[in-house]
């Protein structure tokens, strides 16, 4: 997923400019501006919390429950980070729960991708008839989908928010309280993990 580059300098501070306005609406406890904290980012921490959780449903309740949490220890944000840096910190420790609570129940994996294994995947796949780009582009999806659910939480996260939220290391930094060395090399093997994976689903 691409991210929208702002313009150089001016863009940047207009942006930080608004975020403060939008901050200090908040903090008076104005509901037309928690709707626009909202509406500005519920997309993106739905697209994280799906590629952490690999189930839809499971997403969609998580997010509103990470914004219910963003209202009420809206007083603990220590402006230290952008708004949305502070979001998806609040979005990694809810889904980091939330997937040792369905481990616990025995759903470590997505209903929706990871229950299958790599052979009924390969066999579904291949059935899909027709070379269309929209089908393909879904197949494409499912395939790495499927192989991110495969992940260790910790480096599934690092691959959501680096390769598909096209965040930068700095905020993933903040994010994951990672050292950024740290972070890098977590990455390098989650990625060559992901090769491997995506590499078999074809075979």
């Amino acid at each position: 997923m691409e991210r929208e580059e702002l313009p150089e300098s001016g863009g940047v501070e207009a942006a930080a400019r608004e975020e403060r306005l939008l901050l200090a609406r908040l903090r008076r406890g104005e509901s037309e501006a928690f709707e626009e904290l909202v509406r500005a980012h519920q997309d993106r921490l739905y697209d994280f919390c799906v590629r952490m959780l690999g189930d839809r449903e499971e997403a969609h309740d998580l997010v509103q429950d990470i914004f219910v949490s963003a209202h009420q220890h809206l007083g603990r944000f220590r402006e230290d980070s952008r708004l949305s840096t502070w979001l998806f910190r609040i979005g990694k420790n809810h889904c980091i729960n939330r997937l040792k609570y369905l481990k616990r129940r025995g759903r470590g994996r997505s209903e929706e991708y990871g229950v299958q294994s790599e052979g009924a995947l390969t066999e579904a796949l291949g059935a899909l008839p027709g070379p269309d780009a929209a089908l393909e582009a879904a197949r494409e999806q499912a395939r790495v989908q499927w192989a991110i659910s495969q992940l260790e939480p910790d480096a599934r996260m690092l691959v959501a928010l680096r390769d598909i939220e096209g965040l930068s290391y700095e905020e993933i930094v903040d994010i994951t309280e990672l050292r950024l060395g740290t972070v890098k090399s977590r990455l390098h093997r989650a990625r060559e993990k992901l090769a491997a994976l995506l590499g078999r689903i074809e075979e």
